[in-house]
């Protein structure tokens, strides 16, 4: 959400990023906010003016009273009556105008980084560096389903009877190769220095509405019936919602969390649920990084936070690249964003396993976030980032380390979460 105070003083910029991002639907929220703003404004100054002439009549009735002038009091007394009573309208009317604003606000995106490309869609992002080569064996490499098969790793048919379609079981050597990713994942971040945590998995809805736009909550979020509650989509949401309303030292900046948790999604739109395979699914999980920071300092995590993910799918033999978001596929809140994407050796193109994002002070000033400083408080800027989205992650480790005979390759970096294994061999054929 924007400072109220920047739209004013800057419409064009806030109506040219509107149409950078192709929501042309949205221009006239800016002239309405103007609009309501100015009129919440009066309506504060006419309420100073009434309580200070509140104050002068109040004080007067003490001396007049003081001086036996009873009649004159109570006159002034009635006068204080209607004060009151025209300062309750005026509140009414402005806490019913802000929240239109609020609503408003809302909907305005964010400013977006002037090095974000312009683009309508994901069609026209654009690739900026790959790390490792892009390999295709000479034999097939089967699709992952069949090789999760193979080895006796997985069974959506009896998930289906237990829960419907999107869910899953993961077996063996499959569901013991999961869990090494994710408990690799998280001490790869802890030795980069930030705090292990495990945030609640359920939040409520003023978190979700102060950490992500409304179409994205509708589009992603399970609501649990009858309660003010959801089942987080990914947790950083819960992981910056920890902060609501706190101040923080400048000091105990930058704030650097590393966080597990299952996640869940409806998955709803056009892409659907896969039948075969895992690629989307109801819950997955993930081990995932935030950055609460000054704002100058954003830009500088942002590249170190993507900078990582590459880091460790490399570690583990899968080739990837980093894919700038265009202004089109750039979600309201993000202030830019770049996904990181594994190579397919069946496909033989690249597939998203993480995001990074930086959202400048947007979340914050939903959820009040606000840091101490010598020179007064100020919004905190906020990351997040994925280190390991899995069994998506999983996916592009088993089809990066397959070999001709239906066996696994287990990299040295991930060998010691699985026993000491280097190698996973086919249980059937």
């Amino acid at each position: 959400m924007l400072d109220i105070k920047f739209v004013r003083e800057n419409p064009e910029i806030v109506k040219e990023n509107i149409k950078n991002k192709f929501q042309d639907e949205k221009l006239p929220l800016v002239d309405e906010v103007i609009e309501l703003d100015k009129d919440i404004r009066k309506l504060k100054q006419d309420g100073d003016v009434l309580r200070q002439e509140r104050n002068t009549i109040s004080d007067s009735i003490g001396k007049l009273m003081r001086e036996k002038n009873i009649d004159e009091a109570n006159a002034k007394k009635e006068e204080v009556v209607k004060i009151n009573s025209k300062l309750v309208e005026i509140e009414n009317k402005e806490n019913e105008l802000s929240l239109k604003l609020r609503e408003r606000m809302l909907v305005i995106p964010n400013i977006m980084d002037p090095s974000v490309p312009i683009g309508k869609d994901d069609s026209e992002n654009v690739e900026i560096e790959k790390f490792g080569d892009p390999f295709v064996p000479e034999y097939e490499i089967p699709h992952h389903a069949d090789i999760c098969d193979a080895l006796n790793g997985l069974d959506k048919e009896s998930a289906g009877r237990t829960s419907g379609n999107g869910f899953y079981y993961l077996l063996g050597d499959v569901a013991r190769l999961h869990e090494a990713m994710l408990a690799y994942a998280r001490d790869f971040m802890i030795n980069k220095g930030f705090t292990y945590c495990i945030p609640p998995f359920m939040i409520r809805s003023d978190v979700v509405t102060g950490v992500m736009s409304f179409p994205e909550m509708d589009a992603m979020m399970y609501k649990i019936e009858g309660e003010d509650l959801y089942l987080i989509g990914t947790s950083e949401h819960s992981m910056i919602g920890r902060f609501k309303d706190q101040k923080i030292k400048e000091e105990d900046l930058p704030v650097c969390l590393t966080s597990y948790s299952p996640c869940f999604r409806k998955e709803v739109g056009s892409h659907g649920i896969e039948e075969r395979g895992l690629y989307r699914v109801h819950q997955f999980e993930k081990q995932e990084m935030i950055v609460l920071c000054k704002p100058e300092d954003a830009m500088e995590w942002y590249d170190k936070l993507w900078s990582y993910t590459v880091e460790f799918f490399r570690s583990l033999d899968v080739p990837v690249r980093t894919l700038e978001c265009c202004s089109g596929d750039l979600a309201d809140l993000k202030v830019k964003s770049c996904d990181v994407e594994a190579w397919s050796p069946r496909q033989k193109k690249y597939f998203e396993v993480g995001s990074c994002s930086t959202l400048g002070d947007a979340q914050a000033r939903r959820l009040s976030i606000r840091a101490r400083g010598e020179n007064g408080n100020y919004l905190v800027a906020t990351l997040n980032n994925t280190c390991l989205a899995t069994p998506r992650g999983l996916i592009a480790f088993l089809e990066n380390n397959y070999n001709e005979d239906g066996s696994i390759n287990i990299p040295s970096a991930l060998s010691p979460y699985m026993g000491g294994m280097t190698k996973i061999m086919p249980k059937k054929k």
